[in-house]
């Protein structure tokens, strides 16, 4: 199937599934099929994963795709984007050339005139000495003063004129290096197409979906969190950034995000039975084909060619003996040798060449390997000696029949074998080549300068072309993006999870390698404002809201842009909040709610012998609420723990433990909570303490007063 002959489809790009890295592109075709069946798909980006091809027939029940592979086109690209921006940066450098060398004419004028002083004419012995012409000389320096006044006002404007083209240059130069990959960088233009073999399609038109996967795409999360003062709930707008490099623009496209790894392994292990005796399963088919016989003269003609007569000789003993006893005349000669047969390409062994005089060698055989080279044939230098050819039967063939009532000679040892060692013999059972081996599309016929047995077979190609990776390695250096604030790779916040977002509307994604904001949907959350205050470290209160997911889907981390009431507010960072759970998000400091905390330390024995030390903590903190609305606000104290059983702490206040639970936070042994609703303008106030008894054997001497 060429380009010329099938049928040529253009294809839109329909939808994008964006990956932690990478993306699986869905491209749509339409068109008649032709009667062989074969036809084009257009429109695929240079930088794709060709093992990653797929197709399928859209809507119409009883046509497959029985055949898809990738094809390599070129052609003269068009004027584009780029076309322009290349010019137009061409055009300034051009012009700043031209100033510059305009103004490297003016400093070289400037010197010209700078270097211009009076010199006295020279003075014979004998003259006497002449009184200097002082009018000469101011003149002079009033000359040169005012052309070099004029000279530096000139060269002050071409000197803005060089910063200027140099800016515009700078800006030109870099709208071009961000420019869209989209358009081609090259005057030959290169592009792919997916070749197609339909089956069972009628005359009507049908639909085909092309799935392909591309690298050089990521992204990262990011919220918008409107609410109003007093509401029980919010809007939780999930966005996301966006950047790729895949060569193609995504214009008007349906975009989902995941937070799966594209490129992990999704193969399951496969655990075989240990079976003890000569019966074994079958294996399954592998694919693998014999080679075909009778290649072995496929560079018959290029060998005689290149080997010019008498050019290749060996010595040959003209007084030995073939196999039979048959004895030739004593003497020496250098008898030339016809050109070496080629090695065995892709089928059956050499045909044997005999030495000049010599009987004739036996007829090949033939000879099928799944995934071993062949070993080269070992030129004979005895003429007594016929020639076999040097290869080994096939496994399970028959030995080689003699020839004029003479044995057979034996195979030579393999390739690589030491010298004088015993033939090896062939491993029992069928060849199992590679996953290489077995891809027929990608394998490439070796030319006739291939050595080691490789010309005239097929080996695997270069898995990628320059080209190609060329445009693999621009499109990963969007992995190397600095991420905005707060934002976290999917992959480091989903966890042991995947997660799937589909957009609700499609979008735009040029391919320039920046990132870009794309709406995915209104997520519903329940919120609701909570004042936390820990005036033991700090008397600031704080303003938090506290999110609770009820959908079926997490929420990613990544930054947050929080509005409250239509007047923005700041961006903060949201955790990872899976489905039904609950988080804090931090909004600053709350400057009109006050609380301040004062301690009190007493030190004094009890027991029978005055043998325990007392130490009474009290704890007292005011609030005051400045706001026209009613808060909750959140007091966090801490008391101390111990593993000591003879110490004991005694609590003396109305505070909590936080248990499991009660919040979203996580909190350290020892830490109380109090919680109470403050009205507007209102104030309170909360009283607390706790004793540590010491035994007066375990006490510090002086270290009793410690906060």
């Amino acid at each position: 199937m060429t380009a010329g002959t099938a049928p040529r489809w253009a294809s839109t790009l329909d939808s994008v599934v964006v990956y932690a890295q990478g993306a699986l592109c869905h491209r749509l075709a339409r068109g008649s099929v032709p009667t062989d069946g074969r036809v084009w798909v257009t429109g695929l980006p240079r930088s794709l994963d060709r093992g990653s091809l797929r197709a399928r027939v859209v809507g119409a029940p009883g046509v497959r795709v029985t055949e898809a592979r990738v094809e390599v086109e070129a052609e003269p690209s068009g004027a584009g984007l780029s076309d322009e921006l290349r010019r137009e940066v061409e055009r300034l450098r051009d012009d700043c050339a031209a100033a510059r060398g305009r103004r490297d004419r003016q400093l070289g004028l400037i010197e010209e005139v700078k270097a211009l002083r009076p010199v006295p004419p020279a003075r014979e012995r004998d003259d006497p000495h002449r009184r200097t012409p002082v009018d000469a000389w101011l003149g002079l320096s009033d000359f040169v003063d005012e052309r070099l006044t004029g000279l530096h006002s000139r060269l002050r404007e071409l000197e803005e004129e060089l910063r200027r083209v140099e800016h515009e240059l700078a800006i030109a130069v870099d709208r071009l290096s961000r420019a869209s990959t989209d358009s081609p960088s090259a005057r030959v233009e290169t592009s792919l197409s997916a070749a197609l073999t339909l089956d069972g399609a009628g005359d009507t038109d049908i639909d085909v979906e092309v799935e392909y996967g591309v690298p050089g795409a990521v992204w990262v999360p990011a919220y918008h969190l409107t609410y109003r003062q007093g509401d029980s709930g919010g809007s939780l707008l999930l966005r996301a950034s966006v950047a790729q490099r895949t060569g193609e623009d995504w214009t008007g496209v349906r975009i989902a995000l995941a937070t799966a790894d594209l490129r992990r392994r999704t193969g399951l292990p496969q655990l075989r039975s240990i079976r003890i005796g000569r019966s074994q399963p079958v294996p399954t088919p592998s694919g693998w084909r014999a080679h075909p016989a009778g290649l072995t003269d496929l560079f018959a003609g290029y060998d005689t060619a290149s080997h010019r007569p008498g050019t290749d000789t060996a010595p040959v003993a003209v007084g030995a003996g073939f196999a039979d006893g048959t004895a030739r005349s004593s003497g020496s000669a250098s008898v030339p040798l016809p050109p070496p047969a080629a090695p065995a390409g892709y089928g059956g062994p050499p045909a044997a060449l005999p030495v000049p005089g010599g009987p004739p060698g036996p007829s090949p055989q033939a000879f099928g390997s799944g995934t071993g080279d062949p070993v080269p044939p070992t030129r004979s230098r005895t003429r007594g000696r016929p020639r076999t050819g040097g290869w080994p039967a096939a496994p399970g063939a028959a030995p080689a029949p003699a020839v004029d009532g003479r044995a057979a000679a034996a195979p030579p040892p393999a390739f690589g074998a030491p010298a004088g060692s015993a033939p090896t013999a062939p491993a029992a059972g069928p060849p199992r080549p590679n996953d290489a081996d077995l891809d027929y599309t990608a394998l490439v016929l070796r030319g006739p300068d291939e050595q080691d047995g490789r010309r005239g077979r097929l080996f695997p190609g270069s898995a990628v072309d320059p080209v190609t990776a060329e445009h693999r390695r621009r499109a990963e250096k969007v992995t190397a993006l600095p991420l905005p604030g707060h934002a976290v790779r999917p992959r480091e916040s989903a966890g042991s999870f995947d997660h799937r977002f589909d957009a609700a509307a499609p979008a735009d994604v040029p391919s320039d390698g920046t990132w870009h904001t794309v709406t995915i949907g209104e997520v519903p959350v329940g919120l609701r404002t909570e004042y936390v205050c820990v005036p033991s470290v700090e008397q600031t209160v704080y303003a938090t809201l506290v999110l609770s997911n009820a959908t079926d889907q997490a929420l990613l981390a990544g930054p947050v842009d929080v509005t409250v009431d239509e007047a923005f507010l700041l961006t903060a960072s949201l955790p990872t909040l899976a489905p039904g759970g609950v988080c804090r998000v931090g909004l600053g400091p709350a400057e009109a709610i006050a609380v301040t905390r004062r301690t009190n330390l007493r030190e004094s024995t009890s027991g029978l012998r005055n043998n325990i030390t007392v130490l009474d903590h009290r704890v007292h903190v005011e609030l005051a609420n400045r706001l026209a609305v009613p808060v909750s606000v959140e007091v966090r104290e801490r008391v101390p723990v111990t593993s000591d059983a003879d110490v004991r702490i005694e609590e003396r206040a109305d505070w909590t433990a936080p248990g499991s639970g009660v919040g979203p936070d996580d909190h350290v042994p020892g830490t109380r909570v109090w919680r109470l609703e403050l009205p507007a303008g209102g104030t309170a106030a909360l009283d607390g303490g706790y004793d540590i008894r010491i035994p007066a054997g375990k006490a510090l001497t002086g270290g009793n007063r410690r906060s």
